[in-house]
């Protein structure tokens, strides 16, 4: 498994129960190289401008996706999962989106309010 491939695992929902979803793996933790994924919904009306990603059937690496239909890819539906836990590799993002991603994760975290304080 690779940065930007898109897996099938069990995700925790809202309702605190697990269910098979597609996630995004975004990158590798240390020290033991679980995976920090975010999930994949067809629920596109939840996406969050400039901060998830939307893929659709026209956009040209869609095919290589494994995805059925137009997704977001939602950062803040996020997860982290040791390495075993995925149930398979359906297909992957570009490299470029991946980067797209990982930048609006890490704008998100590393801005400050107006009293100089970070986000939470």
């Amino acid at each position: 498994m690779n940065e930007g491939d898109i897996v099938l695992a069990p995700l925790p929902q809202a309702d605190g129960r697990i269910k098979n979803r597609p996630a995004v793996l975004l990158r590798r933790l240390p020290p033991f190289g679980d995976w920090l994924v975010c999930g994949v919904s067809t629920q596109v009306h939840q996406g969050v401008a400039d901060f998830d990603e939307l893929i659709a059937p026209s956009d040209p690496e869609f095919a290589n996706t494994g995805l059925k239909a137009a997704s977001i890819i939602r950062l803040g539906f996020l997860a982290v999962l040791p390495e075993a836990v995925p149930l398979g590799t359906n297909g992957s993002i570009s490299h470029d989106r991946h980067h797209r991603l990982l930048a609006n994760l890490c704008h998100h975290l590393s801005r400050e309010d107006k009293k100089g304080h970070a986000q939470g």
